[in-house]
């Protein structure tokens, strides 16, 4: 048995041609989706990168194995405590790659620099080679496709391997090499990106919005500044050229992506092992386009940013048929289980969908709950049509606490319908207590990390970023957000939280200075 799992980072599946995008962006990836099944309602539990691939490796919401963020106490799994024994949890077969090498005897592989990027280490456990393509998650496919091609030369035509290879090109900035050109240069930008949406953009506010996709991580500051090692990637949108320039970006980055993945194929082809492979296709994430506002970012628990690509072609099973059932990407664990014929663990929180595989018979979740706790804190529930997202920290975006999507009629999220649909939002709420109190009885603690993210001074992207914002709005002429924002998030203006005791504290010094 070999298996081959992609993860293409940042990919959004609504701009890959077997999802039905206009652009020819994807055409390797498009065989592959016609030999097998493409799941179109597929979700990351947790957004974006380091929360995503840790649940997925884990088999656990971010709820239970406590990294959702990117930064401080939850930038971390929970330790095990005093039940932890010699070797941890994630050796003996509770994370994804050590099951298969336990149970299944498969030689496990790794072709990514991520766990570096994030000083996520469990990440690594259960993988007997580890390949670091050593560029932090800043490689092109140049990068990446020489050591994959290396390693398939001197291994593919041995026996019960997994190997997993990470892509990175479509995450910001965007980084195709412009000496590839520009393959969309004379085809229409997504029908729904118009001048009159471009306008409604520019009314909003937060980082990645049309003023300012570029972050000065150094100073905390957000700004409009290009970056001259990335010259596709704008620093703002003022017009529709502006905008051209950043959907051709992200497209050209699927596409030269696409075009190593063929060499890759290409390869196995040449090895012999192509027809028997099987071949799963995903992400951690996919990415902001406009959805909610933003572009170029995955900073919320929408859509746009937790919706995934998911396509497996498996030899013998299904092909060329499309599930639109609503799945988790955790729940990939128990399905390769039980299409393994292996025991499930009882630690994991994923369903299989074995069945979508083997007969093509739905399985599907009634909910999914979404989260994201690294640029706002928020959690979704997505079921029937809608999404119904909950804000706790909005990233300096002013959303509104409850937004609500009906996505079969918008679904690039333009129009919250929330207050006009209060029984739906009253709907989605029940079913996220439901999943909450699960949760935190599984979870065996009273700690939800979302809370802990908020009790340590809110996202990592967002903390300690709203003075240096506000400086921003002020100078360019949008001072209008700036006493909203102070409203919403006092504890970054201590010193005007409570203006009486502000007064005492400054009386305090002083008589402390004359002593």
């Amino acid at each position: 048995m070999r298996i081959l799992f992609l993860d293409l980072d940042s990919t959004k599946p609504d701009h890959l041609g077997c999802y039905g995008y206009h652009r020819n962006t994807s055409p390797n990836l498009d065989k592959i989706a016609a030999q097998g099944v493409r799941f179109t309602n597929y979700y990351t539990s947790d957004a974006p990168c380091a929360p995503s691939r840790t649940a997925l490796m884990s088999g656990q919401f971010g709820i239970r194995n406590g990294l959702v963020g990117h930064g401080g106490t939850a930038g971390d799994m929970k330790l095990e405590g005093s039940k932890r024994q010699l070797m941890g949890k994630l050796t003996r077969g509770g994370s994804f790659p050590s099951y298969l090498q336990l149970m299944a005897d498969l030689n496990t592989v790794l072709i990514s620099p991520f766990a570096q990027r994030h000083s996520t280490f469990g990440f690594y456990a259960g993988f007997n080679e580890i390949l670091n393509t050593g560029r932090y998650g800043n490689e092109s496919a140049e990068h990446v496709t020489p050591v994959a091609l290396d390693w398939v030369e001197r291994n593919a035509k041995k026996d019960d391997w997994f190997l997993y290879i990470n892509y990175w090109d479509p995450h910001t900035p965007y980084r195709a090499p412009l000496e590839f050109g520009n393959p969309f240069e004379n085809d229409p930008l997504p029908e729904w990106l118009t001048e009159e949406v471009l306008e409604r953009h520019q009314q909003k506010v937060g980082p990645h919005s049309v003023h300012e996709l570029n972050i000065d991580h150094r100073n905390k500051k957000f700004n409009n500044d290009t970056i001259p090692h990335f010259p596709r990637h704008p620093g703002e949108i003022a017009d529709m050229d502006g905008m051209r320039r950043m959907i051709d970006g992200y497209d050209c980055g699927i596409r030269y992506m696409d075009e190593h993945i063929g060499r890759l194929f290409a390869s196995l082809t040449e090895q012999g092992v192509m027809d028997d492979l099987i071949i799963i296709i995903s992400a951690d994430h996919g990415e902001n386009m406009g959805q909610l506002g933003i572009y170029g970012e995955h900073g919320t628990a929408d859509q746009a940013t937790c919706r995934l690509p998911m396509i497996i072609r498996w030899p013998g099973m299904k092909q060329g048929i499309v599930n639109e059932d609503l799945h988790y990407h955790l729940d990939l664990l128990p399905t390769m289980a039980e299409m393994l014929e292996l025991p499930v663990i009882s630690e994991w929180d994923g369903e299989s969908y074995a069945s979508v595989l083997k007969d093509g018979v739905s399985c599907g979740r009634d909910y999914l709950v979404l989260s994201q706790c690294a640029h706002v804190a928020q959690r979704s529930v997505r079921f029937r049509d809608w999404i119904y997202i909950r804000t706790y920290h909005d990233g300096f975006h002013l959303f509104d606490k409850e937004m609500l999507f009906n996505l079969s009629e918008d679904p690039h999220e333009q129009h919250n319908i929330a207050v006009e649909n209060k029984n739906v939002c009253m709907e989605a709420v029940y079913y996220l207590n439901e999943w909450h109190d699960e949760m935190m009885h599984r979870s065996g603690d009273d700690t939800d990390p979302l809370w802990t993210v908020m009790k340590e001074g809110g996202p990592f992207h967002a903390k300690g970023y709203l003075k240096g914002y506000i400086e921003r709005l002020e100078e360019t002429g949008r001072g209008e957000y700036v006493e909203e924002l102070k409203r919403r998030h006092p504890s970054e203006f201590p010193e005007e939280a409570d203006p009486v005791l502000a007064a005492v504290q400054k009386k305090i010094q002083s008589r402390m200075a004359g002593l």
